[in-house]
């Protein structure tokens, strides 16, 4: 398997814990740093719309607070209700703030 599918069902795993009773769209991301190491997200979502955590930003985070300064190499990101799932705009500034 190569290591966009690899890190493409570490996604998904991390998809089954997302929290999303509000919108009903789990999401799952996985990302691998030019270290090698890996970090996983999933979305936790918030009644008041604004101060929800999306999957990626929520991988960026883990890999800040366990030390990470490498910068990003693949992102995996995972729904099970759509097919393609694409980063928002807000974490695109993110990833170009790490990439």
């Amino acid at each position: 398997m190569d290591k966009y599918k690899e890190l493409l069902e570490k996604a998904k795993q991390a998809s089954q814990r997302a929290y999303a009773p509000y919108s009903k769209f789990p999401v799952g991301a996985c990302i691998l740093y030019n270290d090698g190491r890996e970090f996983l997200g999933c979305n936790v979502e918030n009644a008041s719309y604004g101060l929800s955590l999306c999957a990626e930003r929520n991988a960026m985070s883990s890999a800040i607070v366990e030390g990470e300064t490498s910068q990003i190499e693949a992102i995996a990101i995972y729904s099970p209700v759509q097919k393609k799932c694409l980063p928002c705009g807000a974490c695109r500034q993110w990833i170009c703030e790490f990439a």
